[in-house]
């Protein structure tokens, strides 16, 4: 039943959910998009390459929450100085995930699944882990649902298998209702994640440098 629902009735669901709700909430759309024009320039999304399913590449949409701000050689200023009020307030909010919408419609992403994260973390996956990518990356997902970025790398990636290996329409809706609550109750909300936690690549890179090899690794 998890393989029949993972293929055409979870992208039903998807092409259906995410097609009214771009329709109901255009009114809100346009209203941020003018918001995050004025406030923070253009342009008004913000595009990055994700790896999506299979870990195929593609370019997720939100509404930009920061400034263009640079220092005396014209590099960016850190992201802490460069979000603004506004800025937070659409994170707390997740109103700047709202464009994801369309991402779920043309099929590049799921309403549910693992979160897309960003294309240098790709390569330090093990094989294991890398299952999380046998499925469309989604708006939200079990991770989410179960405390966001207040969540170790780990727990969070152990989490996104756990999704995988019991994804079902059950689940799914459960894990729906749960972000739209968590959503109104601003639980679990990081508004600059890099401030708590470190990037997923420099995790990786420091437990490498610091793993000591056992006397029957460094013989062999």
């Amino acid at each position: 039943m998890k393989r029949i629902y993972t293929g055409m009735p979870k992208r039903a669901l998807d092409v259906a959910v995410s097609g009214l709700m771009l329709v109901i909430l255009s009114p809100l759309l346009a209203l941020l998009w003018v918001l995050v024009r004025v406030k923070l320039g253009s342009p008004v999304l913000f595009r990055q390459q994700r790896p999506g399913r299979f870990g195929v590449p593609f370019n997720i949409c939100k509404m930009r929450t920061m400034t263009n701000e640079r220092d005396a050689k014209g590099e960016l200023l850190p992201d802490s100085v460069r979000l603004t009020r506004f800025g937070k307030f659409l994170r707390r909010t997740s109103l700047d995930e709202l464009p994801e919408l369309w991402n779920v419609l043309c099929g590049d992403m799921s309403l549910v699944g693992p979160r897309p994260l960003l294309m240098r973390y790709y390569r330090f996956f093990t094989e294991p882990e890398k299952v999380r990518f046998f499925v469309r990356p989604g708006i939200t997902g079990l991770a989410q649902v179960s405390g966001r970025n207040d969540l170790s790398w780990d727990y969070r990636i152990g989490l996104d298998l756990d999704y995988v290996g019991s994804c079902s329409f059950a689940l799914d809706i459960r894990i729906l209702f749960l972000t739209l609550w968590r959503v109104f109750q601003r639980d679990g909300v990081q508004i600059d994640p890099g401030a708590v936690m470190l990037d997923f690549d420099e995790e990786r890179k420091d437990r490498a440098a610091n793993s000591v090899p056992t006397c029957h690794a460094a013989n062999n």
